[in-house]
């Protein structure tokens, strides 16, 4: 079991990411998928989340700019970051849940300069 994030990059206020995370070894469409963050110096938070039917959620501080979603087909989730911040730098990691595990992506830099 194996996911795989990419799509982070250094990018200005206000500019938009899209970030990809790629699941190998699962059956990647009966599993809830969430996308987490680390600034820098700081905590692991979870920012989104999208069930195995589609539905997403998110912690406040990042709905209206966040949206996340997914491909059953190609076994991707994607986390679609729009107006960003310096605030939302951090380490991004796509994580889900196999045989009571938890199974982590390596993590995809955001950098957000002002």
């Amino acid at each position: 079991v194996q996911l795989q994030a990419s799509g982070g990059g250094l990018v200005q206020t206000g500019e938009s990411l899209r970030l990809s995370c790629k699941a190998s070894g699962i059956n990647f469409r009966i599993y809830d998928m969430n996308w987490y963050r680390q600034p820098p110096g700081k905590q692991r938070e979870w920012v989104a989340g999208i069930t195995s039917g589609g539905s997403a959620n998110y912690i406040d501080a990042v709905k209206g700019r966040f949206t996340v979603s997914r491909d059953n087909i190609w076994r991707r989730a994607y986390l679609q970051i729009d107006q960003l911040k310096p605030e939302d730098t951090a380490v991004y990691y796509c994580q889900t849940r196999h045989s009571g595990a938890d199974v982590w992506g390596q993590g995809t830099l955001v950098t957000v300069s002002s």
